[in-house]
């Protein structure tokens, strides 16, 4: 199981990727990075893609998954808002995707076992990336990345 330094590598070898991060959504700050930032200030990064982070997590519109059999929208954990999967450590949001005219940014959350307050940002360029792999693969990394 590959940790923060293995992942990010892998997911620099994706086509067009620029820079990758592992974030904190709660603090802002990069657990680690590598590549390139938008802008050039990988902490000015961290810090922005993490209230984008914050803010869709904290939706309850967003963390909702459809109707309940009442019609009342709920996510899987129960009550709108909440996060669902056991005891609450998945995230209602799995990834953020944002797009403008020369890069994509691709935010995947984490599952841990503890708090589920981490995610990986990838930006690619959007002349030589592609968005479905890099999502695909993007899942397939979370989901094998250990943290600690």
């Amino acid at each position: 199981m590959p940790g923060i330094d293995e992942s990010l590598l892998e997911a620099m070898r994706l086509p067009g990727a620029r820079g990758a991060s592992v974030v904190d959504w709660i603090s802002g700050l990069a657990l680690g990075a590598v590549g390139d930032a938008p802008g050039g200030d990988a902490e000015a990064t961290s810090a922005e893609t993490a209230e984008l982070a914050r803010l869709a997590t904290e939706s309850g519109a967003l963390a909702l998954t459809g109707p309940s059999a009442d019609g009342a929208g709920a996510s899987p954990g129960g009550a709108p808002g909440e996060p669902d999967g056991p005891a609450g450590k998945e995230p209602p949001v799995q990834d953020l995707i944002i797009t403008n005219a020369d890069s994509y940014h691709l935010l995947r959350f984490v599952t841990t076992t503890f708090d589920s307050t981490v995610f990986v940002h990838l930006w690619l360029d959007r002349s030589e990336g592609n968005l479905a792999l890099a999502r695909i693969r993007l899942a397939e990394l979370t989901d094998r990345l250990v943290l600690g």
